[in-house]
C-alpha cells in the first residue's frame, strides 16, 4: 500500500477536511455533489488543465499539469478522476519532477479513497488491494500505462520544494462489462450484471439518494440460467438471511467502507416488473451492492435520484448519523 493517503490530507489541510468531510457527511455532501455535477455537464474533450486546488474532482480528458510555487509545509492531495459508468481510465504520467530525497512522490490509485476508505472495497475489486497503488518519484518519465478497472481513479502527490511538479495525460475507454460504478450524475438508471462470474458489483453515490429496482435477475433454483427455463418468482427479501449466496444490498453509510454499510434489504429472484417501491436512503453514501457466487447470471436494473433530506425525511427507510 501506498506510503501516503489522504488521511495525511485530512490531518494536514483545513480546506481539504471541508471538502472529503462532505463527500461522506449525510448532511454535507453538497460540495463534492456540485463538483462532480459541474464536471460533468462540461464537454468531454481533451485540454490543457493545470491543478489548482489540493482536493480536485475533474471529468475531463486531457493533459494535467502541476507546479508548486509554495514554500509552506508539503501536504498530500489528490486528484479525485471520474468519468461515464462505461468507462475506464488510462493514466500516462509523461512528466515527474518530485526528487525522492526531498520527499516527493507521487501515486496512482485504481479507485478513489476518501477518510482512508476505499471505492471499491477490497471485497469487490477484482485485485488485491496491494495492485492498485503504484507510486514513485525522482525525476524521469514513467514508461507504465495505468488503467483503472472502473470509472474511477485516484491521483496523490506531495511536492515539497518550489517549482518541481509534474504532469499527466488522461484518457477514457470504453468498459463493455461495468461492475463497479461510482455515480457522477444526480439521476439515471443503471444496471449491474456479473456476466456469471464469482464476483461482486457495487454502484455508489456521495449523495442520499432515492433508489427503485426497474428489474430483478438473481439467483433461480437452478444451478445455471438456461435459455427458456427462467421463471418468474417475484422479488424476495431478506435473501442474505435465507442463506442465499446470491442477493442485491440495498443501503447506506456515512463512508465507503462496507463495515458501515447499513443495509435497508436483500433481495433476490426474477421480476422483470418489480412493484413501485422506492427505497429512499439518506446518507452521505447510498449503495447497491450485488453478490454474486458465480452460478447464476445475475443483473439488477436500478433507477437512481438524488434526495432532500428535509423534504424527504418522512419517507426515509434509511437515515444515517441518528
Amino acid at each position: 500500500m501506498t506510503s501516503f493517503t489522504l488521511l495525511a490530507l485530512l490531518i494536514a489541510t483545513s480546506s481539504a477536511v471541508g471538502v472529503i468531510a462532505d463527500a461522506i457527511n449525510p448532511l454535507a455532501a453538497s460540495t463534492v455533489r456540485q463538483e462532480m455535477v459541474h464536471s460533468n455537464r462540461r464537454a468531454k474533450r481533451s485540454l490543457d488543465h493545470i491543478v489548482k486546488d489540493c482536493v480536485m474532482v475533474a471529468s475531463e480528458e486531457g493533459h494535467y499539469y502541476y507546479k508548486t510555487t509554495s514554500l509552506e509545509e508539503p501536504t498530500t492531495c489528490g486528484v479525485f478522476l471520474l468519468t461515464d459508468a462505461d468507462k475506464l481510465i488510462e493514466i500516462y504520467f509523461d512528466y515527474i519532477d518530485l526528487p525522492c530525497e526531498g520527499g516527493g512522490l507521487i501515486s496512482f490509485f485504481d479507485g478513489w479513497e476518501l477518510n482512508g476508505q476505499f471505492f471499491p472495497s477490497n471485497e469487490d475489486h477484482p485485485k488485491p488491494m496491494s495492485q492498485r497503488f503504484a507510486e514513485f518519484c525522482g525525476i524521469r518519465k514513467n514508461k507504465q500505462i495505468f488503467v483503472s478497472a472502473q470509472n474511477a481513479a485516484l491521483v496523490q502527490y506531495r511536492v515539497p520544494q518550489r517549482g518541481r511538479g509534474f504532469s499527466f495525460i488522461v484518457r477514457f475507454k470504453k468498459n463493455p462489462k461495468p461492475c463497479n460504478i461510482l455515480i457522477e450524475g444526480t439521476a439515471d438508471v443503471y444496471t449491474l450484471r456479473n456476466y456469471g462470474k464469482h464476483v461482486n458489483c457495487s454502484l455508489t453515490t456521495l449523495y442520499p439518494a432515492h433508489v427503485k429496482v426497474l428489474s430483478l435477475g438473481v439467483g433461480l433454483s437452478f444451478s445455471k440460467r438456461t435459455v427458456g427455463m427462467e421463471v418468474e418468482t417475484g422479488t424476495l427479501h431478506k435473501c442474505d438471511k435465507r442463506g442465499l449466496e446470491d442477493f442485491v444490498q440495498l443501503g447506506g453509510g456515512d463512508g465507503l467502507d462496507l463495515a458501515q454499510l447499513s443495509v435497508v434489504d436483500s433481495i433476490c429472484g426474477m421480476n422483470s416488473s418489480p412493484d413501485r417501491q422506492v427505497e429512499t436512503i439518506l446518507c452521505g453514501v447510498t449503495t447497491v451492492r450485488m453478490v454474486s457466487s458465480g452460478e447464476f447470471d445475475n443483473s439488477v436494473t436500478v433507477a437512481v435520484a438524488q434526495a432532500d433530506i428535509m423534504e424527504d425525511m418522512n419517507r426515509a427507510s434509511l437515515v444515517c448519523g441518528l
